[in-house]
């Protein structure tokens, strides 16, 4: 199974919306909005980006200027640079890369679980009333 990977050359000047179904590298002149919802967006080391970014992961070698969200990871690879602020539960940003904006890794649907294991130990209600919520685990695992 073939992966499909489309290249947007660095003599390509693009305006307006940008959506696509596959992996996109960009080395041209992109502005407006980019929607890449489940695939891997590249910013090569020619891109320049002004736009606000919408993808599975976004891999930065050239410049965005615009916020980025990502459903798994932002990678400011070095001489990368983003202007903008970032919404993904990874984030990675290399020693020479460039950021200014705020981060915001928002965890997907894994925060709901330690909430149900939480209420677990909590169950014994003779426990909770003398004990500390955190002693119950470690009398549990003794007992």
């Amino acid at each position: 199974m073939e992966k499909d990977i489309v290249n947007i050359g660095k003599s390509v000047v693009i305006k307006g919306e940008l959506n696509g179904s596959e992996d996109l590298t960009i080395e041209g002149h992109v502005e407006g909005t980019i929607q890449l919802k489940e695939h891997v967006l590249t910013i090569g080391p020619n891109g320049r980006i002004k736009a606000q970014v919408f993808a599975k992961s976004v891999i930065v070698l050239g410049e965005v200027t615009g916020n980025v969200t990502a459903s798994e990871k932002v990678d400011i690879r070095d001489n990368g640079s983003v202007d903008g602020d970032i919404i993904s539960p990874r984030v990675a940003i290399a020693e020479g890369a460039h950021f200014r904006g705020s981060v915001d890794m928002q965890r997907k649907a894994g925060g709901a679980q330690p909430q149900a294991v939480a209420a677990k130990p909590a169950t014994p209600q003779a426990a909770a009333a003398s004990q500390p919520a955190a002693a119950q685990p470690a009398q549990k695992v003794g007992a």
